[in-house]
């Protein structure tokens, strides 16, 4: 079942200015409760997901509207759209990504059939600038033979048009929130794999081949979901408190920005805090950068005193 807002809460949909950290409302709802905003490719309107659905919502705060999917099951709040903008790529509840042509031609899956007894589990964060390639999180149990095994997060990379996946880390580590660089050299994700700490989410980057794996922000809190903006200048990423297990809803999180020199390096002392809010899950799942990287979208779940 979708998820639901708590008696007296409301989602509201954020543009915040990542220079001052400045925000405005564009959309505010006590009864549907909407996700992870994406931007259009022309700047006008936002892709959001709401009760299981897709929408699209002017910038200029009109009513949302529904996109269809004819045939592709229940969605979750990763989905992403193409470079190209028109498409939106989703991730359905039944493990599958699929393709949603905002021309409102059929939807395609992308994904393979599941290896039997493995359960994979598709979760997707990135598309690559030409297009062609996905950056996915596959959660799946690593022993086929024990279906009580614990699951295993990995981040790897789906042919768009083949739906073949690729893996690009592969062990025990928890990994999620893994997107491209605009120069697609690079993933962004996050971690545990440097911590023993249980749950202890930090930011990290590899290069696509699998390569220079490393470290990005040490922190006292739990990071996650690092989104490099389009000018490859600054990544927007989510805080925890210190011991958050995961990244749940209805918590008090911070909203930071990363810079990155002229190259595309972090320059992780210059790490800045930007909105603090009461969100968590659906606040900045996927990357909501406008294209021109001067604003980005976010949604906010207050409940009344």
């Amino acid at each position: 079942m979708p998820r639901t807002l708590l008696p007296g809460q409301s989602s509201r949909v954020l543009i915040v200015d990542p220079a001052s950290g400045e925000s405005r409302c564009v959309f505010e709802s006590d009864s549907v409760l909407v996700e992870a905003p994406n931007w259009t490719a022309d700047g006008v309107s936002l892709v959001l997901n709401a009760d299981g659905l897709l929408w699209r919502l002017p910038v200029d705060g009109h009513d949302l509207a529904e996109i269809p999917m004819p045939g592709v099951p229940e969605i979750n709040n990763d989905h992403v759209l193409t470079p190209d903008g028109l498409a939106v790529v989703v991730s359905a509840k039944d493990g599958h990504l699929y393709e949603v042509p905002l021309d409102e031609r059929t939807p395609r899956r992308i994904t393979r059939d599941h290896p039997v007894g493995r359960g994979y589990k598709n979760y997707l964060h990135g598309v690559s600038p030409d297009g062609s390639t996905l950056s996915v999180i596959v959660g799946h149990r690593p022993r086929p033979s024990d279906p009580e095994s614990a699951w295993q997060t990995d981040v790897a990379l789906v042919d768009l048009a083949t739906g073949e996946a690729s893996f690009v880390t592969s062990d025990a580590s928890a990994d999620d929130g893994a997107e491209f660089t605009p120069d697609g050299r690079w993933l962004w994700f996050n971690t545990e794999r440097f911590t023993s700490e249980p749950g202890h989410a930090q930011l990290a980057r590899v290069r696509v081949d699998g390569s220079d794996l490393s470290r990005v922000v040490e922190s006292v809190s739990v990071d996650w979901f690092p989104h490099p903006a389009p000018d490859g200048r600054s990544v927007a990423y989510l805080s925890y408190e210190a011991g958050t297990l995961g990244h749940p809803e209805n918590r008090d999180v911070v909203l930071r920005i990363l810079p990155l020199d002229e190259a595309g390096d972090p320059e992780p002392h210059g790490v800045r805090d930007l909105l603090r809010l009461f969100g968590g899950q659906g606040t900045l799942n996927v990357n909501g950068w406008a294209p021109d990287s001067t604003r980005f979208a976010c949604v906010e779940y207050p409940v009344a005193d």
